[in-house]
């Protein structure tokens, strides 16, 4: 198969989950980052696969804008901001470094394990899980910052801060909704000026961005089969095949690099 077909057949499958998982079932989206890591190299997956989830968090945002818990996002908004400027400096550093191999790649792969983890471990710990102390809301705001700056990983930390709350499932949508929005245009300027300071190890490109543009007519139609397919799928199972994918990619990542 040419090269350019199968970045656009795995580009494809990465982009519809985006829409699928902001409007379907929000855990599947941990897919995406191994599959575009795959695509692109673990730098330049971090800005290829950043305006696709600012696509995918507006349609959740335009379905669920109404029922956002405010005091929630306020209490993360400074330690979030902290650990995107931790995160910041680790891309500065490995961009400087210029190394042969690619750092991020297997990073990436490690962080979405973890990820994995934090998500079996919700599930049976429950609240448990859930620090709610000031320090637990600080650790949670500064490592959700620093995975979504270096992987756009941070989801299963997000998720476990957020459904330990107790909303109703609508306000739950929705301060997720614009959690994520906010969290990924917040690091719109970081990129841009990462790629300024060192054009040659971007984290975006005229290709990327192109890429992007292509795949916008899928973001939109997974986030229309997840809409429409949310009570329909046997979520337990789907989520399930899905997650082991991503498990399998992420080994996948750490093994070959």
């Amino acid at each position: 198969m040419p090269a350019e077909a199968w970045t656009l057949g795995l580009g494809a499958v990465a982009a519809a989950m985006v829409g699928f998982s902001k409007t379907g079932v929000p855990g599947t989206g941990i897919l995406v980052i191994p599959l575009m890591a795959a695509l692109f190299g673990g730098r330049l997956s971090v800005g290829a696969t950043l305006p696709l989830l600012i696509l995918g968090d507006v349609l959740a945002v335009a379905l669920y804008r109404q029922h956002a818990q405010w005091a929630r996002l306020r209490t993360l908004a400074p330690w979030l901001l902290l650990g995107l400027l931790l995160g910041s400096g680790l891309l500065k550093l490995l961009g400087d470094l210029r190394l042969k191999a690619d750092p991020l790649s297997p990073m990436i792969g490690v962080l979405v394990l973890v990820m994995l983890a934090l998500n079996l471990l919700r599930g049976r710990l429950g609240q448990r899980l859930v620090p709610h102390s000031r320090e637990g809301t600080v650790v949670t705001g500064a490592l959700a910052g620093f995975t979504t700056m270096v992987s756009n990983a941070a989801g299963p930390i997000m998720s476990i801060f957020l459904n330990s709350s107790g909303l109703p499932k609508d306000q739950l949508m929705g301060t997720t909704a614009w959690t994520f929005l906010l969290l990924n245009l917040a690091k719109v300027p970081f990129l841009a000026l990462l790629t300024a300071d060192n054009p040659q190890e971007p984290l975006y490109t005229l290709a990327t961005l192109r890429f992007d543009l292509l795949m916008v007519p899928l973001v939109l139609a997974g986030a229309w089969a997840g809409r429409a397919l949310q009570r329909r799928l046997p979520e337990q199972a789907f989520s399930g095949a899905l997650l082991s994918l991503a498990a399998v990619s992420a080994v996948l990542l750490i093994v070959r690099h």
